[in-house]
């Protein structure tokens, strides 16, 4: 705790808002009997008047705390919390720490509500095209031999722009990561009996929506999983508990949550979700359909909007993925794309998960434009909007949005968003 006992020196060390307090402020009154200097959430420095009801409560070895719970809980000082929408809630991506998503940030997007299951009830069948059909309980399901990975789910329709005064999590918050756990679907499919002629299977979930997509059949053998387990815990419902599709790097609507059945076929179903919707123009009139993996992709974290900068060395953070396996590398730009560094990865560096990445920059008061942008195992570098423009037009709508993405650095240490329409 620092005090400050006269005008003066209260004049000299203003808040962010530029305004002192007083010495009538200070020392007019019992209820007040100190101003502390604190650190917002977002790194500057403010001043604080404390009571002495505050005082006799900040010093915690004066005071019992409460017993052992049932739940653990956050500290009362830590309050993020995802942004919703009517049909998504965005994580918090600029708060967090590491590549871990805690469970209840992880970002949601449904369309018909969280239906309510009781797992006692659940099933899920698998038939069609298949020797031996079958229905599994969720006891079923945890009797197979289980599996546990970490790696991203992402939204394919994770981009927003337009405005400077925007946040990460505004931007592209519809991405989180979590430890899965559950079966592998090709454990499934050996148990049923896949025929060799069924190419793709439908997956369907028990949602109002009944949401449902075509999926091949070879990414069911190669990493598909039933998850019904999330960060060590039981699966959220807002995730889609009792269980769900994974579908590791590949678009967030393809993972069916709350999943009911499984259809083999030699041929897509053409279902709503892959005709009307999920599918996005490219030049000359035509649309891409079947988009599924996520490409190479990533933003820095900090520093970024509505962050304030003060003069001096600092970090800059963010996050880096890609569905078509591990970050090879990510570049940072500080000067707007005229020359790009190495930034460093963080262990462990894991196939289709969030990676983070760091590098050290000295900021001396001036304008600047930082930037990131990653490269995958494959080679795949991520583009700039223009290349996106110029690659599938102008009217290209707004799924797999991967753009490399900017924030200006004010000569007063504002950080905003550069904005950049799609089109």
């Amino acid at each position: 705790m620092q005090m400050k006992g006269d005008k003066k020196e209260i004049d000299q060390d203003k808040g962010s808002k530029g305004k002192s307090i007083s010495r009538r402020v200070l020392l007019g009154g019992a209820a007040t009997a100190a101003v502390v200097l604190l650190k917002s959430s977002y790194g500057q420095v403010v001043q604080k008047a404390i009571t002495q009801a505050e005082l006799k409560i900040s010093d915690p070895t004066k005071v019992q705390g409460p017993p052992p719970g049932v739940l653990g809980t956050r500290s009362k000082f830590e309050t993020l919390v995802k942004k919703p929408s009517d049909t998504s809630s965005r994580t918090p991506l600029q708060d967090l720490f590491g590549t871990i998503t805690p469970s209840d940030l992880h970002y949601e997007r449904h369309h018909a509500g969280v239906p309510v299951i009781d797992p006692h009830s659940y099933s899920l069948t698998l038939h069609g095209m298949v020797k031996k059909p079958l229905v599994f309980s969720l006891a079923d399901l945890k009797r197979f031999p289980s599996v546990t990975r970490i790696f991203f789910v992402e939204c394919s329709g994770n981009y927003r722009g337009g405005k400077e005064e925007m946040t990460p999590q505004e931007i592209c918050g519809l991405t989180s990561q979590s430890e899965w756990t559950g079966v592998m679907l090709s454990t499934l499919f050996r148990e049923v009996g896949v025929r060799p002629n069924a190419s793709w299977f439908l997956a369907e979930g028990s949602d109002a929506a009944v949401m449902s997509r075509s999926i091949p059949v070879s990414k069911g053998w190669e990493d598909a999983m039933i998850a019904y387990a999330q960060n060590g815990e039981a699966i959220r419902p807002e995730q889609g508990y009792p269980a769900r599709l994974l579908l590791p790097g590949w678009e967030g609507n393809t993972s069916v949550k709350w999943l009911r059945r499984i259809e083999l076929s030699d041929q897509p179903f053409m279902t709503r979700e892959e005709t009307a919707k999920y599918t996005e123009g490219v030049k000359d009139g035509k649309v891409r359909q079947f988009s599924f993996v996520m490409d190479a992709r990533s933003i820095i974290t900090y520093p970024a909007y509505p962050q304030q900068l003060q003069k001096g060395w600092m970090e800059i953070r963010g996050i880096a993925w890609s569905g078509r396996g591990k970050i090879y590398k990510v570049e940072v730009s500080t000067d707007g794309g005229k020359t790009w560094n190495d930034a460093r990865l963080q262990d462990p560096v894991l196939d289709k998960a969030h990676t983070a990445f760091r590098y050290l920059w000295e900021w001396k008061g001036g304008g600047a434009e930082l930037m990131s942008r990653a490269i995958d195992e494959t080679g795949y570098m991520q583009p700039t909007m223009k290349q996106l423009i110029d690659a599938r037009g102008k009217d290209m709508g707004g799924y797999h949005l991967n753009p490399v993405t900017s924030w200006l650095i004010e000569r007063d240490g504002r950080v905003l968003f550069k904005a950049e329409l799609t089109s």
